[in-house]
């Protein structure tokens, strides 16, 4: 169960990120719950951990914020790094991958 309820909470994690996050993220659900689940570990140990400012064994709406926050942060290096990565589709067309 616990693997089903991190998906869940993933997905409603990296669409809410998504919503946020302006212009069009060319990624799938798949990669939706991965941006929102490691979003949310990656925002869960900030604010425990480094901020201590959330509790840990709670959900307190802060820690949901600094989650998404988290995953609209990882969106956006996504798209840097896929920006930076060769166009595949253009190459073959040119004949030249």
């Amino acid at each position: 169960m616990g693997v089903i309820s991190w998906a869940i909470w993933g997905l409603f994690v990296g669409a809410f990120a998504r919503l946020l996050k302006p212009g069009r993220q060319a990624i799938g659900l798949w990669f939706t719950i991965l941006v929102g689940v490691v979003g949310s570990v990656l925002g869960g140990f900030l604010a425990t951990e480094v901020l201590d400012i959330a509790d840990s064994d709670a959900f307190d709406i802060g820690s949901f914020f600094i989650a998404v926050g988290t995953s609209i942060v990882l969106l956006a290096v996504w798209e840097r790094v896929d920006r930076a990565l060769p166009d595949r589709k253009r190459q073959d067309q040119l004949g030249r991958g």
